[in-house]
């Protein structure tokens, strides 16, 4: 999403000034829906920055820093504060990275994907670890004209859109989005998914002579996968059986991190066909999911610290174990999507 400047009319991100009282992804959030109108679920964790220089009113310039955050698009208003003073258009990466002037901001547009085509080497080859064919080369060779059979990079695909479509309803449900009800059977729902994904997986396991990598490799990439979702069903049950309404900032917060966590994760399974060409893209978007891991257990103490907090004033120790129960099943979701970047990581280093 771009929108026009107000003076030169060229093409930029929404952004602004840092806002008493509010963190830097709510402040960019709340530009966001000024100047384009959209709303969504911020990301504490910045992607990057950039600098540009900004012309003053006195004919002057002056050079500012943007952090940029992600905000996970749910929808676009109809109208905002700024609708009749700016342009808004939705474009292709490609265009979007030629559209805007800042070098800084190009690479940054630049390093997001689309989904990967399928090519016809990704489906077919093999992949085979190093060892195996250092000790067996014949067998190597012989693996390698085999076709493959199973369909696990569609299953990784098709797990990963639970991910994101499981923790879009998390958001939602700790963003007051939408009926609780509903968000907590969706988030059920995809839990079942995922779970007949990982059913079909470990079928194809035992019954495909040659697999993209090693048994183990598939089923610990799955597992951890399916992992994940199962905390976001964990967090749902809990605030279902306590019947919890409201929640804190921080809740919030880490929510943001999930779902910019399932959305790196589906960017990442399709790369898995071809883990030589997409080495360095993978290392990168893995090395973001530890990043903002780290970053949500800083944003988790700080919850628990102020519940404890609250809960004492209160006198009303309930408020604290319940809460809890709630924060440790974030935080694992969180730990859950690291497991899977560390396994991408080892299958990278193995394979790639």
């Amino acid at each position: 999403m771009l929108i026009t400047s107000r003076e030169r009319r060229r093409w930029v991100i929404p952004k602004g000034n840092p806002m008493a009282g509010l963190a830097g992804h709510e402040a960019a959030a709340c530009e966001a829906w000024e100047e384009a109108g959209v709303r969504g679920f911020a990301c504490p964790a910045p992607i990057g920055a950039f600098n540009y220089r900004k012309r003053r009113r006195s004919g002057g310039t002056k050079e500012l820093t943007v952090i940029v955050y992600p905000l996970a698009v749910t929808r676009q208003l109809p109208d905002w504060p700024e609708r009749q003073e700016r342009q808004t258009r939705w474009f292709g990466l490609s265009e979007a990275a030629s559209a805007v002037e800042e070098p800084q901001l190009q690479r940054l547009i630049a390093t997001f994907r689309e989904r990967p085509a399928l090519g016809l080497a990704g489906n077919i080859l093999p992949a085979i670890r190093s060892t195996t064919k250092e000790r067996f080369p014949m067998l190597g060779w012989f693996q390698s004209l085999m076709p493959k059979q199973g369909k696990f990079f569609e299953q990784f695909d098709a797990h990963a859109a639970t991910l994101v479509a499981g923790a879009d309803a998390l958001a939602r449900l700790l963003h007051g989005e939408g009926e609780i009800a509903d968000q907590i059977a969706e988030i059920h729902r995809r839990e079942h998914e995922a779970d007949d994904i990982i059913r079909d997986v470990l079928q194809d396991v035992r019954r495909v002579f040659v697999t993209p990598f090693d048994r183990s490799a598939i089923t610990d990439l799955i597992g951890v996968m399916d992992d994940a979702i199962d905390q976001m069903n964990g967090t749902a049950t809990s605030i279902q059986l306590f019947g919890v309404t409201e929640f804190a900032p921080q809740m919030r917060d880490m929510s943001g991190i999930i779902v910019e966590a399932a959305r790196i994760t589906a960017e990442a399974t399709p790369l898995l066909r071809d883990l030589a060409a997409n080495s360095d893209r993978l290392h990168e978007l893995t090395a973001r999911v530890i990043r903002i891991e780290g970053q949500a257990d800083d944003i988790h103490d700080e919850g628990i610290r102020l519940l404890y907090k609250q809960a004492c004033d209160a006198n009303d120790p309930m408020k604290f174990v319940i809460g809890r129960e709630i924060y440790s099943h974030l935080e694992k979701v969180v730990d859950r999507f690291e497991d899977v970047a560390n396994e991408i990581q080892g299958l990278v280093i193995d394979h790639a």
